[in-house]
């Protein structure tokens, strides 16, 4: 059997846009949240607060898919004889799930949390475009 480069990276840009996908529907998500946590912050009431959390929860969804599309980008990575650094800080950007969504009271503090997961969220896609940029320039 014989190495197919061209194959190979095909194989690792259609992971990448995979997780491109599940971490662009996580930052739509959190967009969503930071707003109805917005709306909350100032008397949204009930409504704002279940509409907040199914929206973190829609994102929690995501980001576990992103998580598992992420992991296959790499190793997808790891079949391309060209080096590629997918400096996203995996153990971090990924466990913020366990903290993110564990219960705060405190509108602000999950204010804050949701607008540091979209930064994380963000970083990540930037990385994986550049990534993505560099193997379809080779």
């Amino acid at each position: 059997m014989t190495y197919d480069l061209q194959k190979e990276k095909r194989e690792a840009v259609d992971a990448g846009y995979r997780a491109l996908d599940s971490l662009r529907a996580a930052r739509e998500n959190l967009d969503s949240a930071k707003n109805w946590g917005l709306w909350d912050m100032f008397g949204g009431g009930l409504i704002s607060t279940m509409l907040k959390q199914s929206k973190m929860d829609s994102a929690k969804q995501n980001m576990e898919r992103a998580k598992y599309d992420l992991h296959r980008f790499s190793q997808e990575l790891r079949d391309v004889s060209i080096s590629y650094d997918l400096d996203i800080e995996m153990g971090d950007f990924l466990s913020f799930a366990d903290w993110f969504f564990d219960g705060f009271f405190v509108d602000w503090m999950v204010q804050d949390r949701i607008n540091k997961a979209r930064e994380q969220v963000s970083e990540a896609i930037r990385q994986v475009e550049d990534i993505l940029r560099r193997l379809n320039d080779h």
